[in-house]
């Protein structure tokens, strides 16, 4: 019998037991799923970093934790933490991104806000969007969630360059890495994506020198992370024209306070870190799967480098 914690916000447990107790049993595992194991009973940890495990250091017997989100900036560097850290590649969440991402991408490349916004009696033709062939657009990070977007908008006819800090080779984009990588990736883009995780590395890769890199009137999507873009730098480029407009779903607090300049901007969107949510039936079966793993000495799917951060 494998004693299996869940760590999470109370009302996820609702959300999670059956979907988990039913991959558990479907890879034919016998588990006993609960949040009151004791640190010595527990074989694996999911996890969520609004649970209340933050002191790993008990979980002697602990082979595994197991994250319920993509992004583990926020325990990666726990001094507690010993044990592998698996974060998630949910095929749910992947299309949840692909599908947000390409959808606020043609948004802007139609530019269909001014159309939506401008209910007010006056027809407005006088400018019509070039096909997306002539619409370079690079994605900042082309790890699971950046390959898989670049390769929608790819396929929709968007020249895709994606960047990532070590060299990568997804097919149907361009791919660029490192330091001169970067300058060459955003210069001339149109439309950016972020998608990097959140590493001392990554934090404001969006800056002022970088933004000014970037074709004027250009637009800026981040479903990221929020310290990756340098907020007063954004505002400033908003200001300019440099940028025509951003649409952000993360941001360095969340929720974003009433009070933040993006809110009332006129050429920002903000929405509440919508992009891309765990799906509990398919991210419950990554977990199922990695628990199974552990138990028949097979590698780990998707551990964390610590070094890296992801």
């Amino acid at each position: 019998m494998l004693r299996v914690l869940f760590s999470a916000k109370p009302q996820a447990w609702d959300e999670y037991e059956a979907p988990l107790s039913d991959a558990f049993a479907k890879a034919g595992l016998t588990v006993e799923l609960s949040r009151n194991h004791t640190p010595a009973q527990t074989d694996y940890i999911v996890f969520a970093p609004n649970g209340p495990v933050r002191d790993f250091a008990p979980y002697v017997n602990t082979k595994a934790v197991l994250s319920l989100w993509a992004g583990v900036e926020t325990v990666v560097d726990n001094p507690t933490l010993t044990q592998p850290l698996c974060r998630l590649v949910d095929p749910g969440l992947t299309r949840g991104m692909v599908e947000w991402v390409t959808g606020h991408v043609l948004r802007h490349h139609l530019g269909m806000d001014a159309h939506i916004r401008g209910q007010d009696g006056i027809w407005r033709d006088g400018v019509s969007p070039p096909l997306a062939a002539e619409r370079p657009v690079t994605i900042l990070g082309i790890g699971a969630l950046g390959a898989a977007c670049g390769q929608a908008l790819a396929y929709l006819g968007f020249p895709v360059t994606g960047w990532s800090r070590s060299p990568k080779d997804v097919p149907h984009l361009q791919c660029l890495h490192g330091e001169d990588g970067l300058q060459e990736a955003l210069a001339g883009a149109q439309i950016v994506v972020l998608l990097l995780p959140q590493t001392a590395q990554t934090q404001n890769i969006l800056s002022g020198h970088s933004l000014a890199l970037m074709a004027k009137g250009a637009c800026v999507i981040n479903p990221g992370r929020g310290p990756l873009i340098d907020d007063e730098a954004l505002l400033a480029a908003l200001d300019s024209g440099q940028i025509a407009h951003a649409t952000l779903d993360v941001f360095r607090r969340e929720p974003l306070p009433a009070d933040h300049p993006f809110w009332a901007h006129p050429r920002v969107t903000v929405t509440p870190h919508i992009a891309a949510t765990t799906r509990p039936d398919t991210a419950a079966k990554i977990i199922a799967e990695n628990v199974r793993r552990g138990e028949a000495g097979l590698p780990f799917l998707n551990v964390v480098d610590r070094q890296l951060g992801y």
